[in-house]
């Protein structure tokens, strides 16, 4: 066979790398912003009250950050290095290479911009808009461009498992990015979701449960199955075994979205498929766990002193307490406790900081070393390292886990009478402040652990010599891939033909989604209308426009499950028909504040008027923030005509030509509202002004287009007596 000589790009490999831990620090203290602001909610939000650091805003941010620009170049980095070296060739394209990296790190840069300043579509996890979803497309397609003609051009015709879970995380997130992100633009800033209510709530769940699987999950499997070997020194344990793991996982992960929606006014079945697969799913995950952990055999003796195999062992045992509690929370009567709570919370950060974030600090750890050609400057503060965000994980988790707990029995208590124990919802929210604290505490000390890792790589660096182009030699096979030879496993003809292996990976990915979702769009008895539920008005879309800025929906729902405890709280349960005109959905996925679902006239527009204010005087215990700038800043109206135009072509049931008069709607609505708030004002604040002139200048703010918003949920059906106990 001829030998060739060549070179690795490391040079890829080390932008990413630092790119990782800038970026995964910035994401992490952003994310204890968050944590500090429930924590202390009097300092943030009412000294500390800027509009970019409202809760609403940075929140996505925060998930944004890490999802994207900790995980992404987390990804990034340890693709670019094994990858070159298990196809024994340098990337085809050093030009697609560094377009992959600037690009990405030019959309986290877009996103770090735009999100606090409350340029959002509100999907959860696909927060950005319409042209960053173009973008984010666009250098996808770069790097598994750049990644597929690497593989056609390999030396070694064997495609080893790792490659198998990047090629099914770049087919299967092109598709779901795609699909959830067909949105209609408004202008550079604005766009609406393409579909509506349920249909839209179904699609963000099919992307949302899976980008937590071919994003979070499905990649880092593939970077287990190359570092996990390198830092024990062992072979994986079973070849047979990955094979199940990587089909059964693909094809089954799809499928479990809808246990995002349990109890919604998502159609049964779909919720009944969800279930199902989603208890599937824990057979081939732990079988992919028990792999990586049995690869270890023999090299168990070594973890004590061995830091690297350290942060593997707890990232691995992470991920397996992460993918046993996700079948757990999709069982109907388990969900019906956790769903809403902290509960979630807890378990997607013990697969954020255990899974993905262990397994990355202990890539980072291995591949410095090897890129500077040195010693790790200490493993001492490697091993405190280890030890200070073991600490972390376990003071975050353990709080929030109490916190989820606590909430859904405190939700769910009645008395023997048959009355809520907790009617007032702030009592829940008030127990909470410890957990929130300890939290806190505990994502410190993860952020703590981070920056010990960032200088011991630093110092690293500049005690090693770097390696910019690695030199390489590796023999040529030559072989027929319609041939089998005697003896060889089935498998390894799908392995040698990179193109075919996309396309059945594609087709497994596909199977599921088509299933659930293409019934769900275009068969209209699964979404049934009803008749009294009318389009918004201009002021009342306005004002959800608005919230959807703040990103109210971060903390409240609109979703009443047709269970006693929520029913006997909220009001009538939550009809499918109800958000027919919903561009996007805004059921929610956490309730730190009550469901508003049913909010419209329970309480007075000068009540909403004085809560948006001032919030902990109106109602004590609260951790809302003062959204001060709605009574200042007028409401920007300038895109309304092409608002309705949109929502006409989305299939909104606006009259022809509605848009030309739809400002006359809104300033009728806006009077009413703004002098009924005016007349209500204390007697010696109203004695002394010109209450005529003020209705006019309330009239124009945003604040009123808010509260018309918020008056009106829920009021399109007829509603069962509600107590008023929110």
């Amino acid at each position: 066979m001829e030998v060739q000589k060549f070179s690795y790009d490391n040079k890829i490999v080390k932008y990413f790398a630092y790119a990782t831990i800038i970026w995964g620090i910035i994401g992490m203290i952003v994310g204890l912003t968050v944590a500090l602001q429930l924590s202390f909610p009097q300092f943030f939000n009412d000294y500390l009250g800027f509009k970019i650091l409202s809760f609403g805003r940075i929140r996505p941010l925060h998930t944004n950050a890490v999802i994207f620009a900790f995980v992404g170049n987390g990804i990034f980095t340890g693709v670019y290095y094994s990858l070159q070296r298990l196809l024994k060739t340098r990337m085809w394209s050093d030009k697609l290479s560094y377009i992959n990296f600037w690009g990405w790190q030019f959309i986290i840069v877009c996103a770090v911009l735009t999100l606090p300043m409350g340029y959002t579509s509100s999907k959860e996890y696909a927060e950005l808009e319409w042209w960053i979803d173009i973008l984010i497309a666009g250098i996808w397609v770069v790097w598994g461009w750049n990644m597929f003609a690497t593989i056609m051009v390999r030396r070694v015709k064997h495609l080893y498992v790792a490659i198998w879970f990047f090629i099914a995380t770049f087919v299967t997130v092109a598709m779901l990015h795609i699909f959830n992100s067909f949105e209609l633009p408004i202008s550079f800033m604005k766009s609406y979701s393409w579909y509506a209510g349920v249909q839209d709530a179904l699609v963000q769940w099919w992307y949302g449960h899976n980008a937590v699987a071919f994003f979070l999950t499905t990649p880092y499997l593939g970077l287990m199955y190359y570092f996990v070997p390198k830092a024990a020194n062992r072979p994986v344990y079973s070849y047979r075994l990955s094979i199940i793991h990587f089909w059964a996982l693909i094809f089954l992960y799809i499928w479990a979205g809808p246990h995002h929606l349990l109890f919604t006014s998502l159609p049964d079945w779909a919720q009944s498929l969800g279930v199902v697969f989603s208890v599937m799913l824990i057979a081939p995950s732990w079988g992919g766990m028990l792999n990586g952990l049995l690869t270890m055999r023999g090299a168990w003796d070594r973890v004590r002193d061995d830091v690297l195999l350290k942060f593997m062992v707890v990232a691995l045992t992470a991920y397996g307490m992460v993918t046993f509690e996700g079948p757990l929370l999709s069982l109907k009567n388990v969900n019906m406790l956790s769903h809403f709570t902290d509960w979630t919370i807890a378990h997607v950060h013990v697969g954020g900081l255990g899974w993905n974030g262990m397994m990355t600090f202990g890539m980072l750890y291995w591949l410095f070393p090897k890129m500077f050609r040195t010693e790790l400057y200490s493993k001492k503060m490697a091993n405190q390292h280890f030890w200070i965000a073991t600490l972390g994980i376990l003071l975050y988790a353990i709080p929030m886990y109490i916190a989820g707990f606590m909430q859904g029995l405190m939700w769910q208590e009645f008395t023997p009478e048959g009355q809520l124990v907790n009617a007032d919802f702030l009592k829940t929210v008030t127990a909470m402040r410890p957990y929130y604290m300890l939290r806190s505490l505990g994502g410190l000390l993860f952020i703590v652990g981070a920056c010990m890792m960032f200088y011991n790589l630093l110092k690293t660096a500049k005690k090693g010599n770097f390696l910019a182009n690695e030199e390489a030699e590796a023999a040529v096979e030559v072989h027929n891939p319609n041939v089998k030879h005697k003896g060889e496993y089935w498998h390894r003809t799908i392995e040698r033909k990179p193109i075919r292996f996309l396309v059945f990976s594609l087709i497994v990915v596909g199977i599921g989604g088509a299933v659930e979702i293409i019934p769900t769009l275009i068969v209209k008895s699964n979404v049934p209308t009803i008749s009294s539920v009318k389009p918004y008005s201009p002021l009342e879309l306005e004002g959800r426009d608005l919230y959807i800025r703040e990103g109210c929906n971060n903390c409240h729902s609109q979703m009443i499950r047709p269970l006693r405890f929520e029913t006997v709280r909220y009001g009538e349960y939550s009809k499918a028909g109800e958000f027919v005109y919903d561009h996007p959905f805004l059921w929610g996925s956490k309730r730190t504040g009550p469901d508003l679902a049913r909010e419209g006239g329970l309480r007075s527009n000068f009540w909403h008027y004085q809560h948006m204010i001032r919030p902990k005087d109106v109602s004590p215990g609260s951790l809302m923030p003062a959204y001060t700038w709605f009574k200042e800043d007028d409401l920007d109206v300038s895109l309304l005509e092409k608002k309705i135009r949109a929502m006409q072509t989305l299939g909104v049931p606006y009259a022809k030509g509605y848009d030309k008069i739809a400002m006359k709607d809104l300033e009728k609505q806006a009077l009413i509202i703004a002098t009924d708030i005016v007349e209500n004002l204390p007697k010696d604040v109203l004695a002394a002004m010109d209450k005529n002139a003020a209705i006019e200048n309330m009239k124009k703010k945003e604040i009123v287009a808010l509260i018309a918003y918020l008056q009106r949920m829920g009021t399109d059906i007829k509603k069962m007596p509600n107590p008023k106990t929110n």
